[in-house]
């Protein structure tokens, strides 16, 4: 088995990965290092890998946070579901994940007491296929957002990039969000049904739990039952929305009385968005601009190496 370690050139702290590079010298394998370029360059990387090296047994190991770890779950899965020769090629490759700080990493929270910091720990670790979201051509591996959200989410990126921590960056996203993105003219079918008519807030299709490092969106999600977790708030005023706020980062937004007819959630394995304007959802973090999007559920797509557990 090889490792190839996948890691952020965009990275703002090179020094983030001294750990890292630390525990590989402690734990002698085979593998090497690869250091992204660019938007885009970790899915380019590994799919380019799988096809020059379709017998080869590679575990590509994604590490940083939300960004990279979608990037190399984005190549592998693309390459396993482009022909039938890469779906059977691909069960030799697999990934995993590393986490040494950077983006606000929310995946990994579906994986209690796993160490996502330990190189031996992920060596020693076990394969276990999970669920990912094809969108359009895309992927998510944890969440979608749209609406309220995205607001958020485009607004906490510009902070970012100015130098704000991703805590303070969609702390403040939010408080913008709320004055401006409110009413939204989006349509959402569930398994070809509409969940709702009228003006929408937000809308989450996710297959893990968390977003923006401390919302739990979805507090039913599982990685892998083969199902998407659909999260709806209808328009609504703004104090009510005030009301829920705290509940949505808790995760008791379902069944509360102030969601009481405005939040609505559903489980499925198809979504279809479209909105006769150009809108923004964000796939893990990442912005993807259109007006019609299908997502559906891949079930048990993605072979995952997770860490031994203690």
């Amino acid at each position: 088995m090889k490792y190839i370690y996948i890691i952020n050139g965009r990275a703002d702290k090179v020094s983030q990965y001294d750990e890292f590079f630390a525990q590989l010298k402690e734990n002698p394998h085979l593998h090497e290092v690869y250091t992204t370029m660019g938007e885009g360059d970790a899915t380019r990387y590994v799919r380019l890998y799988c096809d020059l090296h379709p017998e080869e047994e590679i575990c590509f190991v994604a590490c940083g946070g939300n960004g990279i770890i979608n990037g190399v779950a984005s190549g592998l899965v693309g390459y396993a579901v482009s022909s039938e020769e890469a779906a059977r090629q691909s069960v030799n490759k697999t990934m995993a994940i590393l986490y040494f700080g950077g983006a606000t990493q929310d995946f990994i929270i579906n994986f209690p007491g796993r160490d996502f910091r330990n190189v031996r720990a992920m060596l020693d670790g076990t394969v276990t296929p999970i669920d990912i979201i094809q969108v359009n051509d895309s992927f998510c591996l944890n969440v979608c957002n749209l609406g309220f959200n995205s607001k958020v989410a485009s607004r906490a990126n510009e902070l970012v990039a100015k130098g704000k921590s991703a805590h303070q960056a969609y702390t403040r996203g939010v408080i913008n969000a709320f004055l401006t993105s409110r009413f939204n003219r989006i349509k959402v079918t569930v398994d070809g049904e509409r969940i709702a008519r009228g003006r929408m807030v937000l809308c989450t299709v996710a297959n893990g739990r968390r977003v923006g490092g401390e919302f739990n969106c979805a507090p039913h999600a599982k990685v892998d039952d083969g199902l998407i977790d659909v999260c709806y708030f209808r328009a609504m005023s703004l104090a009510r929305l005030l009301m829920l706020f705290p509940l949505y980062r808790s995760g008791q937004h379902i069944g509360s009385r102030p969601g009481r007819n405005k939040v609505l959630y559903r489980q499925a394995r198809e979504v279809t968005i479209s909105s006769e304007d150009l809108i923004d959802i964000y796939i893990d973090g990442e912005q993807l601009p259109g007006s019609q999007f299908h997502l559906k559920i891949l079930p048990g797509a993605l072979p995952l190496r997770l860490p031994k557990l203690p």
